[in-house]
């Protein structure tokens, strides 16, 4: 389902983010979904969702070969969070 290789993973740490945390928001349930800047050609998605430990957080990933490559993750911002805690309210 997931792509991940040493690229990706060191970049994601680097934000103190581990490969779950990232799976975890792509997979909430109450995730946002937006557009992100598109990089040769390639459409990106930029996903604000949470981890099970409730860590809110911005992925952008994009679908390569029927799976999906995590491109960057980091702390959503404070306009992202409540974004995100609003939803369905």
């Amino acid at each position: 389902m997931f792509d991940w290789d040493e690229h990706n993973s060191a970049h994601i740490e680097r934000h103190n983010l581990s490969q779950e945390d990232a799976e975890d928001a792509l997979l909430d349930s109450r995730r946002i979904g937006t557009p992100a800047h598109n990089v040769g050609g390639e459409e990106r998605r930029a996903i604000i969702g949470a981890t099970r430990a409730g860590r809110i957080i911005v992925v952008v990933a994009t679908r390569r070969h029927d799976l999906i490559r995590v491109v960057t993750a980091r702390d959503a911002d404070e306009r992202e969070k409540r974004r995100y805690r609003g939803r369905g309210k």
